[in-house]
């Protein structure tokens, strides 16, 4: 139970919220190997509890063997304050509100207990001291200063984050770095990340008889590079979860590659009957009666929330209050947050993470590394599979986008050969007709090589090409992938290719080209991002055949162009990363011409 500090912290703050605490005070010294102390204002112990808390296995908070299967609070071993006192100093004062005279105990070296009666705030102070004090080898096994420090605050804003109504308050070396206010999850998450740390995420909200999702996940353009982003609170107790973490990253594949995580905020709430948070000593792994529903649930609504907000860029020129409009510094900031809420989405993502940094522990943290919006691989790396059936909760909570109103538009036109210009009722939508054809194309052909229905076109005089070595190697390993897109292609000795049809999306004429075009990129998204197979050759085929820029389309193409990007699954973001579709606020338009 006692592993470190962090270990100590984690308990006490779990035992004060279990109190009925309003206010939860945590103090530190020397990164808790001389101090950690909480204290709240929660209901207290009465004499009796205080005396049987420090034993071995007491715990008020299991009254008989049926709470056992419907565990309610974060503690009940009753291990915790014993485990602490064999290691440490450790002090408890407490004092019930309907009481005027509390209760004091203490244990000492060696293992003796003290207690004494006295007039003390009401509520529970704990304080351990010296841990590890009579065990060197564990003490000697603690890390320095700052990372204990840094660990320490991580599990504190993992707790105050899931529980917003309480306020929480940190000391190190007696100066308060942290002040959480009593307040809704809005409140709490601008607290522990950003000001404007909103703006970047997407509510999640969707509750059945059975079981219930809140929080946020974040927007394509908030993908992060670490798997230490993702914060899933299972009836408000912080877990892990190898079966949530893949049901999310499946929600989010067609904005994945290898190596990007989703950001995510999540409570997930479920009769205590139908889990087991006891797998693991610290509480972190649980396990679920129906894995199978609690997988499908979880997929359908961040589905359903990917794909019912708007996720389109917005274009602001007003570039005189930028300013006036930062965000001004707190603990998770080196020197100024980055305001990205007048930026388009696709700008690479400078929210810091709530981590203290090694080289400067006692107020700020590190900063995020950049990055940008990925997509198109599937997590393969994943140990879970999705569930092939529907299950109970999926029809409560299924997808349905965005009606665009770009699509019905009376008003479009083509600029520079490169983009398409329509209205819309909030202001003017553009559209790059290269990654929207792009993305269209990346669907398809994603759609062909699954179900193994090529559409192909039969060449009236097939095509004979030579290939170098290597790409006709390339171009036989590949074969299978591209009969399903509707090549067919006969091999031939010399390093010799017959092109008998092509797939119906390729002008006849251009196919010596495109699948020299084709090779070159496979093998470089194979080289460079390490791509798999499937996703490089659609992503490939879809790039190398696109409309290109300065390609002329007259307003039937333009609006099929458009129908057909809107059908996708995700008509913002192109399969290299790139934005598809950027909005101007019709107020925009108005502020610049001085209307408002």
């Amino acid at each position: 139970v006692v592993q470190r500090p962090e270990s100590v912290v984690k308990e006490l703050i779990e035992n004060s919220i279990d109190s009925g605490a309003n206010t939860i005070e945590l103090i530190v010294k020397k990164a808790g190997k001389i101090l950690v102390q909480v204290v709240d204002d929660g209901l207290g112990m009465s004499e009796d509890d205080a005396e049987l808390c420090v034993q071995k296995h007491a715990t008020s908070k299991i009254k008989n063997l049926e709470d056992l299967d419907a565990i309610a609070t974060l503690g009940f071993r009753g291990e915790a304050l014993s485990a602490m006192a064999a290691v440490s100093q450790l002090e408890v004062k407490t004092e019930t509100r309907e009481d005027e005279i509390g209760t004091l105990i203490r244990v000492d070296e060696p293992g003796e207990i003290f207690k004494e009666k006295g007039s003390f705030t009401k509520g529970t102070s704990i304080a351990v001291k010296n841990l590890f004090y009579n065990v060197p080898a564990r003490r000697n096994f603690l890390r320095s200063d700052t990372t204990e420090l840094r660990r320490i605050i991580d599990t504190f804003n993992k707790i105050a984050l899931s529980h917003p109504d309480i306020c929480f308050k940190l000391y190190n070396e007696s100066d308060i770095i942290f002040n959480y206010k009593q307040g809704n999850l809005d409140e709490r998450v601008q607290q522990i990340f950003a000001d404007n740390m909103l703006d970047a995420l997407v509510p999640v909200e969707e509750r059945t008889d059975f079981i219930s999702l809140h929080g946020y996940i974040g927007k394509p353009a908030f993908l992060k590079k670490s798997k230490g982003e993702q914060y899933l609170f299972l009836n408000n107790r912080y877990v892990t979860s190898k079966q949530i973490n893949h049901a999310v990253f499946s929600a989010y594949e067609n904005v994945l590659e290898k190596g990007d995580y989703p950001f995510f905020i999540l409570f997930l709430e479920i009769d205590p009957s139908r889990i087991d948070v006891n797998v693991h000593p610290s509480k972190l792994e649980v396990r679920f009666e129906n894995e199978r529903d609690v997988y499908h649930f979880v997929l359908a609504v961040i589905r359903k929330s990917l794909g019912t907000h708007d996720l389109v860029p917005t274009l602001s020129f007003n570039n005189e209050e930028r300013g006036e409009e930062k965000m001004r510094m707190n603990a998770f900031s080196r020197t100024e947050k980055n305001d990205f809420s007048d930026r388009p989405q696709h700008s690479r993502s400078q929210i810091t993470s709530p981590r203290f940094s090694e080289e400067d522990i006692d107020m700020v943290f590190s900063d995020l590394p950049d990055t940008g919006i990925k997509r198109g691989e599937k997590i393969i790396d994943a140990p879970f599979e999705q569930p092939e059936n529907v299950n109970l909760f999926q029809s409560s909570v299924q997808s349905n986008k965005n009606d665009d109103e770009g699509v019905n538009s009376t008003f479009i036109i083509q600029l520079h050969n490169k983009y398409i210009l329509s209205q819309i009722k909030s202001g003017l939508m553009i559209i790059d007709q290269h990654v929207a054809h792009e993305r269209v194309l990346y669907e398809k052909a994603l759609e062909r090589i699954d179900a193994d229905m090529p559409f192909s076109q039969q060449l009236m005089f097939p095509k004979t090409m030579e290939f170098d070595p290597a790409s006709f190697a390339l171009l036989k390993e590949l074969n299978p992938y591209l009969i399903k897109l509707g090549f067919e292609i006969k091999f031939f000795s010399r390093n010799t290719i017959v092109v008998e049809g092509m797939p119906d999306d390729i002008k006849q004429g251009t196919e010596g080209k495109i699948l020299n075009e084709i090779i070159a990129e496979y093998s470089f998204n194979q080289v460079e991002k390490k791509l798999e197979t499937r996703d490089n050759i659609a992503k490939s085929y879809a790039c190398q055949t696109a409309i290109k820029a300065g390609d002329r389309l007259n307003e039937t193409q333009m609006r099929l162009l458009i129908d057909q990007l809107f059908a996708t699954s995700m008509p913002y973001v192109c399969p290299h990363g790139r934005p598809i579709v950027v909005k101007i606020p019709l107020d925009e338009f108005d502020r610049r011409f001085g209307r408002t």
